[in-house]
């Protein structure tokens, strides 16, 4: 695996021909982290897709097509308003309890309302329940997946060797698009191979009922792993916070607030591509779906090599660095990648968002590792899960607010001017923010370098 060097701290070198046995644990959680984190958000995913070609018709079919198209997307924007709150009661006890259980139980909480959203009944057979069952359910999976970031992200960080954080915190991000690679692609498979009728009938639940299977394999996984080193040495020091979600709050809202606000681009953007672009691509620039369910799967591909590239980078030049240089990009390049998606030519399409892609990667290689850098041990379940939830808020509405900005302006620059508006933000935020890449992991963030404890330098 690249980047497996040791660190300082990590129990003796390599030896030609045999892995470092400091590394098998490392190794082992980033690969949990990875299976789980890449079914969490498979189970999240397909549901944006649904909601992009089939939720408008199927549970409000009264609406216009415009309107129906808001109001799916409008329940999809509902997981992510129950995401800071999800990643709320997570963080309390994954900072008084511990990482394990809340990756468990985030797992169990988005399998049952996924398998429970596949069995719906739709508008036609019971009338307005329907449509309210379904936001009722996409709150269930948000509350779920605002748990399952932060615990994943710690437990891969918090594993790995000191110098290589930021590698082995990519991990668990590549459960991201990977996840939207499995949803997009069952959906392009189903798309391929069944008629409209029978997608609309009974084709779309197949991925959703899927999702128990997938459960059961994620499951098996996260029991095998043991707790993060670093929480236990915290909770043998008892120093567990009473109600850890308040202090961090109020001890660190500096640095909850920047990262939030670092992130907040990326975390729009990519569904902007993923989800509201499969609906206006398909409807209003020519393109046909099952071309753009393609050009995502292969976009979504693209970035596993680059989050994990991009993340070991993070541990040569930092993390701040790799954030800077993502939001500059994506200001320049937004209004260009705008112009590449309305000539619709699905090369093109590809080549400008293999540009947004290595900029939102810029960003979400090193993510974990800075984050989790930002905040004490006893707080950094807390810290680091509510700034990755709150920029999810903003996010999570980009695909409606998309779809009301081309709706009054009729242009299509009218969304590039909302993402360079997003990006310039993230990027005042990111530059407002301190390299940690020297400080490491460390019981007193604000303290000056070189103070790190239990050897959480470079």
């Amino acid at each position: 695996m690249v980047g497996d060097a040791p660190g300082p701290d990590t129990v003796g070198g390599g030896r030609a021909g045999r892995a470092d046995p400091s590394l098998r644990v490392p190794r082992k959680v980033a690969l949990a982290s990875l299976v789980g984190t890449t079914i969490e958000w498979f189970d999240f995913f397909i549901y944006g897709t649904a909601a992009a070609l089939v939720f408008g018709k199927l549970f409000f079919p009264a609406a216009s097509p415009t309107a129906g198209t808001i109001a799916a997307f409008g329940t999809f924007a509902a997981g992510f308003l129950a995401r800071p709150f999800g990643g709320a009661v997570f963080a309390h006890f994954g900072d008084r309890v511990g990482r394990k259980p809340m990756l468990v139980w985030s797992l169990l909480l988005m399998g049952a309302c996924t398998v429970a959203i596949g069995l719906l009944p739709s508008y036609a057979a019971i009338g307005v329940a329907a449509p309210i069952l379904l936001v009722v359910l996409r709150i269930g999976q948000g509350f779920g997946v605002g748990g399952e970031w932060g615990g994943a992200a710690l437990m891969a960080v918090e594993n790995a060797p000191a110098n290589r954080r930021g590698f082995y915190g990519s991990w668990p991000q590549v459960g991201v698009p990977l996840g939207l690679v499995c949803g997009t692609g069952a959906f392009l498979v189903l798309d391929v191979t069944l008629s409209e009728a029978q997608f609309l009938s009974w084709g779309w639940r197949v991925p959703f009922l899927a999702s128990a299977v997938l459960i059961g394999v994620g499951m098996w996984i996260r029991l095998t792993v043991s707790e993060s080193p670093v929480f236990r040495e915290s909770m043998e020091a008892r120093s567990a916070a009473r109600m850890p979600v308040v202090e961090a709050f109020r001890t660190y809202p500096k640095e909850i607030l920047l990262a939030s606000g670092s992130f907040l681009a990326t975390n729009a953007t990519f569904y902007v591509g993923s989800v509201w672009l499969v609906s206006y691509a398909t409807t209003s620039l020519g393109y046909d779906r099952t071309e753009i369910l393609g050009a995502n799967t292969l976009l979504s591909a693209s970035d596993i090599p680059m989050i994990l590239l991009l993340g070991l980078l993070s541990d040569h030049v930092g993390r701040r660095r790799m954030f800077l240089a993502g939001m500059a990009v994506l200001a320049v390049f937004a209004v260009p990648y705008f112009l590449l998606v309305e000539t619709g030519n699905v090369v093109l399409f590809v080549l400008g968002g293999l540009v947004v892609q290595a900029c939102r990667s810029a960003v979400y290689g090193p993510q974990s590792a800075y984050f989790a850098e930002q905040f004490p041990t006893r707080l950094r379940y807390s810290g680091a899960s509510l700034a990755y939830q709150l920029a999810s808020i903003l996010g999570g509405v980009a695909p409606t607010i998309c779809a009301v900005l081309v709706a009054a302006t009729g242009s299509l620059m009218a969304v590039a001017g909302y993402v360079v508006v997003m990006a310039l933000i993230s990027l005042a935020c990111s530059w407002a923010m301190s390299e940690t890449l020297e400080r490491g992991l460390v019981e007193d963030p604000r303290a000056p370098v070189g103070t790190a404890v239990g050897g959480s330098g470079r």
